[in-house]
């Protein structure tokens, strides 16, 4: 866990991969970012989450009115967020979307499904930065631009598109699985208004693939 920022009202911190942003069921899965943050500021609040699975940017609120705030933020998306990924296969065009509806795929949870009669509606939209290979297999980086937030909606939607994430345990399978340690999948940029000030701030962090 990197602090990127800190001031009395909020807090940057990169999220390793592999690390919960907040409690699981279970004892095993107490550990995540929210008890290590508070470990070192033990007013942080958490406001969002990644993925356990995928790195990057969080910030977390250290009041309840920079948690109202900031909540706000993400609630009528005055924020702005983008995501670095490797996925598999050389994808065809560089800029594109993905509108698909989604909602839990309740008999195989915590899988998320497609759903154009029941899902809520969900929006990435997409650009390709570069063709690579990557463990003998051809692969595209992306940067992927979320405008809602459900849950797995990269992941989904990279594997509608037809070019699953590599390393995603949920939506990929065989060798884009198997050829990598872990999801391919980092918040590197984050762009908030400042809960007290309301000045525009911008993250980055280096993608670590």
């Amino acid at each position: 866990m990197f602090c990127h920022y800190e001031d009395t009202e909020m807090l940057i911190l990169e999220k390793p991969a592999g690390l919960l942003s907040v409690p699981g069921r279970g004892e095993d899965k107490q550990d995540c970012l929210w008890r290590r943050a508070q470990e070192l500021w033990p007013d942080a609040l958490i406001v969002h989450r990644l993925d356990c699975a995928t790195s990057g940017l969080m910030v977390l609120a250290r009041s309840k009115e920079s948690h109202r705030q900031l909540s706000m933020q993400f609630q009528q998306r005055r924020n702005f967020k983008r995501y670095q990924a490797l996925v598999s296969g050389y994808v065809s065009g560089w800029d594109g979307a993905r509108h698909e509806p989604m909602r839990c795929d309740w008999e195989r949870r915590p899988l998320q499904m497609i759903d154009f009669e029941q899902g809520k509606s969900a929006t990435t939209y997409w650009h390709a930065l570069a063709h690579e290979q990557v463990a003998g297999l051809e692969a595209t980086r992306m940067a992927l631009y979320p405008i809602t937030g459900r849950s797995h909606q990269l992941r989904l939607h990279m594997q509608v598109l037809g070019h699953p994430i590599l390393g995603d345990n949920l939506y990929a399978g065989g060798a884009a699985l198997e050829s990598v340690d872990r999801l391919m999948l980092h918040a590197d940029l984050l762009e908030l208004f400042h809960p007290s000030t309301d000045e525009r701030l911008s993250f980055r962090s280096a993608a670590p693939f």
